[in-house]
């Protein structure tokens, strides 16, 4: 079959599953918090797919299912600099879309998606054009988010050292210019999070592929086989360690730099694989086995999570739990003809997306599960109680 059939194949399925996972997940306090809160790109772009598409799961994830979906296709088109093979890019392309770290920025209102995007988007045309032509779209990236000033710190360690006195200064000017739009600062007093973080890495990338991407930074380090793209991760990452010995790092931000380093890892592994005779090819290739099995399995797992519920004890120890609950308890504060309540401040600014707005006259209380008291609310996910509450009218007279 024609290679390029299967790619959009495979596109069209991410799509497909992507748009079905939405009317399972309802909107987080922190999406809600990008929402209502200050301005930001993000925050103008899911605004005009919420217009377009309306005030729905789908307008507001639509943004991050496209920008996921230009993503995989960058990453097709920057393979071909790295991957000669276009069965090892479909691959490729297939690793990078199970990862757990990219479905859920695929999914949830963040800045890892337009990370993402935005990282693929500059390697592409810098490998593609010459670098002034990077020139616009490098400025246009130091509005848009906070997390694009560790690409312009690792460029200008890229251009320091290919000794371009004229990118340094701009990319510098640019770090520079980045730190002081959106106040980012280093701070905190010398604490233990570097296992914290690589921990965050481990479950954002799998193990497997978090401790080869860093093999292969390390290895191509010693034996100078380092390009952009190879900076670009690196000083990323070595900084987000550094870090970690001082504070808490933002693994949002940090993590989109090792996820476009893939190209990098399938460039060696596919060289190691066949320098190798067959007999030795063995271990290559029970190693991706596993490592894409797992990755399998973890989407499965991220895409029927409802099923977890089933076992768990406490269902707040669900991982997905505050994506839970608020778009199903709207939907029965509806039905019961509410159309505002007063309860904590999370679940109300979550409540709001979904037509219900605040008042005094009717209170949402939550009741923990299992508890003797009165409850006219429960969330059930496959007849498991997730959320239970009560909803007292007050009489103002």
């Amino acid at each position: 079959m024609n290679t390029r059939l299967i790619f959009f194949l495979i596109l069209g399925l991410d799509a497909l599953t992507l748009l079905y996972e939405t009317k399972n997940i309802s909107i987080s306090y922190n999406e809600a918090l990008l929402l209502y809160g200050d301005t930001s790109f993000l925050k103008y772009l899911t605004d005009c797919c919420i217009a377009l598409f309306g005030q729905n799961d789908i307008g507001l994830r639509f943004a991050m299912i496209l920008l996921h979906l230009g993503s995989v296709v960058l990453l097709y088109l920057i393979s071909k600099n790295y991957l000669k093979s276009e069965r090892n890019r479909l691959w490729l392309i297939l690793v990078f879309i199970l990862l757990p770290g990219v479905i859920s920025s695929a999914l949830v209102v963040n800045h890892a998606g337009l990370l993402i995007f935005g990282l693929l988007l500059y390697i592409y045309i810098s490998s593609k054009y010459e670098d002034k032509y990077t020139f616009i779209l490098l400025l246009v990236l130091a509005f848009l988010d906070p997390g694009f000033s560790y690409l312009f710190l690792g460029l200008g360690v890229y251009y320091l050292f290919a000794k371009n006195p004229l990118m340094l200064a701009y990319t510098f000017g640019l770090y520079l210019l980045s730190i002081s739009l959106y106040n980012i600062k280093i701070h905190g007093v010398p604490n233990g999070y570097f296992l914290d973080l690589l921990g965050l890495y481990s479950a954002i990338l799998t193990p497997i592929v978090f401790i080869y991407i860093f093999y292969v930074l390390y290895k191509r380090y010693l034996t100078n086989k380092i390009d952009k793209l190879w900076y670009i991760s690196s000083t990323a990452l070595l900084l987000s360690l550094v870090l970690s010995f001082r504070q808490r790092v933002d693994v949002e931000v940090f993590s989109p730099y090792l996820i476009v380093a893939l190209p990098l890892a399938a460039q060696s592994f596919v060289s190691s694989y066949r320098v190798r005779v067959k007999e030795f090819r063995k271990k290559y290739k029970l190693i991706f086995t596993i490592a894409f099995l797992f990755l399998v399995l973890n989407s499965v797992v991220v895409f029927f999570n409802h099923e977890l519920y089933r076992f768990l004890e406490n269902p707040k120890k669900h991982f997905a739990y505050d994506m839970h609950v608020a778009k199903e308890l709207a939907a029965y504060l509806k039905k019961e003809g509410i159309a505002c309540v007063k309860t904590n401040y999370k679940m109300q600014l979550r409540l709001k997306f979904y037509g219900i707005g605040e008042c005094d006259d009717i209170l949402l209380n939550e009741v923990p599960l299992q508890s003797s008291q009165s409850k006219n609310v429960t969330i059930s996910y496959n007849s498991k109680p997730v959320y239970e509450a009560f909803v007292t009218k007050i009489n103002s007279k």
